[in-house]
């Protein structure tokens, strides 16, 4: 487990400079490279020219739709969401040269771009917008048949490489891997009893080894868990609910259901998920406005919130917070914050961040928050995590925390305390000064006693803090300091580097939880 929370958190440090939405849309760039070639050698279904053919048409229509809904609604333009939309619609429905399919594949591209704003609950999109438009053309195609329909020619074997590899940091980038890797054990697992049933029903004898291969790379499950599952706008907060989820999409994916002309499956077996999901996370899409903002020390930034509509949330979760402006970066206009308060503290929210840059070495989405005035209005586009304490209250809990990595434990030290549990807690708090003790005060009046890793030895600790004085805070440093580590449950909070070099140590403890995040 440490080596693999290592191997994870140094994979993470690299992916997590860009976007969720640029790492999607290279991969998907990429993958398209891929298949043209391919095409060259007859080793997907459709030409060269009519995957050229296609990818113009959808990306046309899908960036010429969104550009005038995003003007109407006086939103930001975001040219990859767009793109990543046109992309997954070039590999779910059948590319082609003629001028009547060509309509079609436009129809199911306008769709697909209006259903994000149509099919919208404050900013959270309620369906995948791919699956949306490929349903509708299929749709359609009942009626005329010569508009095409969805094909999911991306389930060939010469594909499936490069599905897995770029697939692959696609879902390391969301760190949706347990996920996607549920709804692939059931709907190949399902799809395996379907096939077996249906071979025994006609008399024919197979080896499930004949069936598992071809289901594994012969069918779009690759393509729709990684590219079109893991899309975090559309999947419920805890990790249990997700798992909810991909275990519904796989049982419907993997054992289509006859529905009159069309079948229940793929994209619409991922609608029926993302409506189970829209349930789950209905009440973390909430509107808010910026009531202050303030210095606790000389590099960290807090801003606080009063929130508008109804927010439930677990001390220890993050918020994904959208700040629209022009010209982003790599980094994208949303970006994600531990919840610092705790749930008592509603409808007051806050969450903090570290500025330690000039101006040149802000992203631009820190340079568009800092412009952001008091009273002015944000959204919260979903709150997510499993960064959460045991159920069990007499589990010993050990927490590292590095620099601002600390707020998700300030908001569950907060709620114990308004709660009144008394648990049996160790804080292991990391700066590089000690006047980059954030939170320090509201830390102090939990009661949990505190070890302290700075470079400068803190005045006036409190009288359960100890400055871990000549001890250097790696796997050696952490057991000397936390001898009982074998009996806690371990939460870590900081940059993946850290996580990673402390990985050794952590394996020792009983659970290791982690909350990697990889600056801003």
């Amino acid at each position: 487990m440490g080596t693999l929370t290592a191997a994870w958190n140094r994979v993470f440090a690299v992916l997590g400079r860009y976007s969720m939405y640029r790492t999607v849309f290279f991969a998907l760039a990429s993958l398209t490279v891929v298949s043209v070639l391919l095409s060259f050698f007859s080793l997907v279904g459709p030409t060269w020219g009519e995957l050229l053919a296609s990818v113009a048409v959808l990306a046309l229509v899908c960036v010429a739709v969104d550009a005038g809904a995003q003007r109407l609604m006086s939103l930001p333009w975001r040219i990859e969401s767009s793109l990543i939309t046109a992309l997954i619609l070039l590999f779910v429905l059948r590319p082609t040269l003629d001028p009547v399919a060509l309509v079609g594949v436009a129809v199911a591209a306008a769709v697909a771009s209006l259903s994000k704003y149509v099919l919208a609950w404050r900013g959270r999109h309620i369906f995948n917008p791919a699956a949306v438009g490929a349903t509708a053309l299929t749709l359609l195609s009942l009626v005329w048949p010569g508009l095409g329909a969805s094909a999911w020619w991306v389930g060939t074997p010469a594909l499936a490489a490069p599905v897995i590899v770029f697939g692959l940091a696609v879902v390391l980038r969301t760190e949706k891997v347990r996920v996607v890797a549920v709804f692939l054990v059931v709907a190949v697992g399902v799809a395996i009893v379907r096939t077996s049933a249906q071979y025994q029903a006609a008399g024919i004898e197979i080896e499930i080894g004949d069936i598992f291969w071809p289901l594994l790379f012969s069918s779009p499950f690759l393509f729709l868990g990684a590219f079109m599952l893991s899309e975090p706008l559309t999947l419920p907060p805890r990790r249990w609910q997700q798992f909810t989820v991909a275990g519904i999409v796989g049982v419907l994916a993997g054992w289509p259901i006859a529905l009159g002309g069309i079948t229940l499956g793929q994209e619409r077996a991922l609608l029926i998920g993302n409506l189970v999901a829209f349930a789950f996370a209905v009440r973390t899409a909430v509107r808010l406005t910026l009531a202050a903002r303030t210095e606790p020390t000389p590099t960290v930034k807090e801003l606080t919130f009063q929130v508008h509509d109804r927010l439930a949330f677990v001390p220890g979760q993050y918020l994904e917070l959208e700040v629209p402006h022009r010209h982003p970066d790599a980094r994208g206009t949303r970006r994600e914050f531990s919840i610092a308060s705790a749930p008592e503290d509603l409808p007051t929210l806050k969450v903090a961040f570290k500025d330690s840059g000039g101006a040149k070495a802000l992203s631009s989405y820190k340079q568009a928050l800092a412009q952001v005035e008091e009273g002015a209005k944000l959204a919260i586009t979903g709150v997510w995590g499993d960064f959460v304490l045991p159920k069990r209250g007499t589990a010993p809990v050990l927490m590292v925390a590095a620099g601002i990595g600390v707020t998700p434990f300030v908001s569950q030290l907060r709620h114990l305390k308004a709660a009144g549990e008394d648990r049996d807690v160790v804080l292991i708090y990391v700066a590089s000064e000690s006047s980059e003790l954030v939170y320090r005060d509201d830390i102090a009046a939990t009661g949990v006693p505190v070890i302290v890793f700075t470079r400068d030895r803190p005045v006036d600790l409190p009288h359960h803090w100890v400055w871990a004085q000549g001890v250097r805070l790696d796997a050696e440093g952490l057991l000397r300091v936390v001898p009982d580590i074998s009996s806690r449950h371990a939460y870590v909070s900081g940059p993946p580097g850290l996580i990673a070099d402390l990985a050794p140590a952590l394996e020792r403890a009983r659970s290791i939880t982690t909350d990697a995040f990889s600056g801003y």
